[in-house]
């Protein structure tokens, strides 16, 4: 094949959208999917930071759409000379387009690249935006990115009435047939909702004949707060810090509390910064040098043993850092990371010097807080010591490895697999049918201890618990991850197979709070994964078949109407001879594994505690309001 002129192609206006939407949503799973409400959404936020907007509406539709309005000043409708298109039209048309260039029409905004609307265009099958501006009500339509409709007044606005509404349904050539998740929805108006102090959001789910109002006052102490719910508190009111250090404004909101859990989420211009950046980084260092400072010329400081280190001081700690700025700097479209370095500068300085001012006005707070890092140092300095009887020096040798895992040949962790089973039975199964060359069996005895109820010094006295931390190798801690030695992982898949009922799914339930509360970076860098065994075994003349779901066995049986077949139902892995349990759960070549994602961290921290902690009418209440989507396993 020749390699010249005709081989090169250039992809016009909005193609490479639709052509790579990856490198601009982060992919077209469900995140991406989501991902267009949340561009959609900041543009209306960004009028509310800009101080033109009070209210924002969303509205999941009938249809599948979704709508987002705003009473802010509305898209401008006026021609561009330089583009002999209205401003509104070049918006959703084009890539680098939007207000946020200009100093002047946004301080502070979360979109930086004027990509947003035109990238949820190029990937909805249909987007409508109407503008309510200067007495009229205009609209314009566009389909995968162009325009089906030209821009036209369609009457007067009414009386006083500003703002934009645009309803977009996101095309299922890119997605399939994904939907929007009202839970996911509800959950970022929830955050922005603290996050803007005072800004009203509606929800309307006419899916579900729903409507919820999002409203706060307290801002990101209430957002603390709310992180902590369900724990016992060292105190009760959040303390709010707020400031400004040049351009940057530093909103932190923070609670401590008596259990061992952390939680910092981190915020630039309203945008989740979830694998943090400098903000977070000042954060912490400001924070511990404060402490210590304060520590220090209050004589706290003077017992022998462990000195806290920095996770010490951030145990039982729950945060709200929010940083505003002009011209954010993040690693890739879908802003993971803030690379500001003057956002760092700001949040050091103004936390610095005002939680120093707390903890002077506030003692008997700041040497409860102290002496709780002392006894996080203490119990920090035991578990190293548990630690040094399950940690071994070689990562792929060594003779303190639990006596039932049955190990793997390999000496590359990277093709290593280790997989967690219940019980025996499918141990047995397992170890017979796996291939030995890279994948390694480890058995569990019942039921591993509920951590979300237990301290660290506990979970390193259950057998089940220090027979993961050997076989895994990175030791085991809370959030921070000083506790761990992610080089000596030696697996870089860790599977969970359980049974697929009740008692299997409690089991699963149990071993993900473990890696969720003391393992945390492994789920963050996407090593764990859950196995998906079949529920049936068909067998039609000698062709036999295994499916993973009633829907599937259902949607196959109706295929072979009047044909002869046996079904068999699989309650449990050791039901399953060897070379079933590897053809079907093991086999790298046909298996299903489902990896285990953390997207929204208080989500997940408000459902571990409220399933799995100590409290039970949160747990009840949850139950008997989803009691109707539940499965029943007959």
């Amino acid at each position: 094949m020749s390699y010249d002129a005709s081989a090169i192609r250039v992809l016009k206006g909005l193609e490479g959208v639709r052509h790579r939407p990856a490198m601009y949503i982060g992919g077209t799973g469900v995140e991406g999917y989501h991902h267009l409400f949340k561009e959609i959404l900041d543009n209306a936020v960004d009028e509310a930071l800009a101080g033109y907007a009070t209210e924002i509406l969303v509205r999941l539709n009938e249809d599948g759409s979704l709508t987002v309005e705003d009473n802010g000043r509305g898209i401008p409708v006026d021609l561009m000379p330089e583009e002999g298109k209205p401003a509104v039209e070049v918006i959703y048309t084009t890539l680098h387009s939007g207000g946020k260039f200009e100093q002047g029409a946004y301080k502070v905004s979360g979109g930086l690249h004027g990509v947003g609307a035109s990238v949820v265009n190029a990937l909805s099958e249909w987007t409508v935006v109407e503008v309510f501006r200067e007495g009229k009500h205009h609209r314009i339509a566009f389909s995968r990115g162009e325009v089906t409709e030209p821009l036209r007044v369609v009457g007067e606005a009414p009386r006083g009435k500003t703002g934009t509404r645009v309803t977009f349904k996101p095309d299922p050539e890119i997605f399939g047939n994904l939907r929007f998740d009202p839970s996911k929805i509800r959950a970022r108006l929830r955050e922005v909702a603290y996050l803007v102090a005072g800004l009203k959001l509606v929800f309307q789910d006419r899916q579900h004949g729903k409507e919820e109002v999002f409203l706060d006052k307290g801002g990101v102490a209430s957002f603390a707060k709310a992180l902590a719910e369900g724990e016992d508190l060292l105190y009760e009111k959040p303390f709010l810090i707020r400031g400004t250090h040049g351009e940057v404004e530093v909103e932190v909101g923070f609670l401590h509390t008596q259990g061992y859990n952390a939680e910092i989420l981190t915020y630039a211009n309203m945008i989740p910064t979830r694998d943090g950046g400098t903000h977070l980084t000042a954060f912490k260092s400001a924070y511990s040098r404060a402490l210590n400072q304060y520590a220090k010329k209050a004589g706290l400081n003077k017992e022998k043993g462990p000195q806290p280190t920095g996770d010490d001081l951030l145990e039982g700690l729950y945060a709200v850092v929010s940083v505003k700025l002009p011209n954010p700097q993040f690693e890739g479209q879908t802003k993971g990371k803030l690379l500001n370095p003057e956002a760092g500068t700001a949040v050091g300085q103004v936390v610095y010097e005002r939680l120093l001012e707390i903890l002077e006005e506030n003692p008997r707070i700041a040497k409860a807080v102290y002496e709780k890092a002392l006894r996080a140092a203490q119990a920090r300095e035991a578990a190293r010591k548990a630690r040094e009887l399950v940690r071994r020096q070689n990562p792929l040798e060594s003779d303190e490895l639990p006596g039932k895992l049955a190990d793997c040949q390999t000496e590359n962790p990277e093709e290593a697999e280790l997989f967690i089973v219940e019980g025996d039975s499918a141990g047995g199964s397992a170890k017979q049918g796996r291939d030995r060359r890279f994948q390694a069996i480890l058995p569990l005895r019942g039921k591993i201890l509920n951590v979300e109820k237990a301290g660290l010094s506990k979970a390193l006295k259950n057998a089940e618990v220090r027979a993961m931390v050997s076989a895994i190798g990175v030791g085991i801690g809370g959030d921070g991850e000083a506790h761990f030695d992610l080089e000596g992982l030696r697996y870089h898949k860790i599977i969970i197979m359980t049974d697929a009922d009740v008692d299997g799914s409690h089991i699963r339930t149990l071993l993900l709070t473990f890696f969720y509360r003391y393992m945390r970076p492994l789920i963050e860098r996407g090593h764990v994964y859950i196995a998906q065994p079949p529920l049936y075994r068909l067998q039609v003349g000698r062709k036999v078949e295994y499916l993973y779901s009633d829907e599937e066995l259902q949607a196959r049986l109706k295929e072979l109407e009047g044909k002869a077949y046996e079904v068999q139902r699989f309650k449990g892995l050791g039901e399953m001879n060897p070379e079933q349990l590897w053809e079907t759960t093991m086999n790298p070549e046909k298996r299903v594994l489902k990896r285990v994602e953390l997207q929204d961290a208080l989500e997940a921290s408000e459902l571990f505690e409220k399933l799995m902690g100590q409290e039970v009418a949160p747990r009840r209440e949850f139950i008997e309001e989803h009691a109707r989507y539940a499965e029943l396993d007959i």
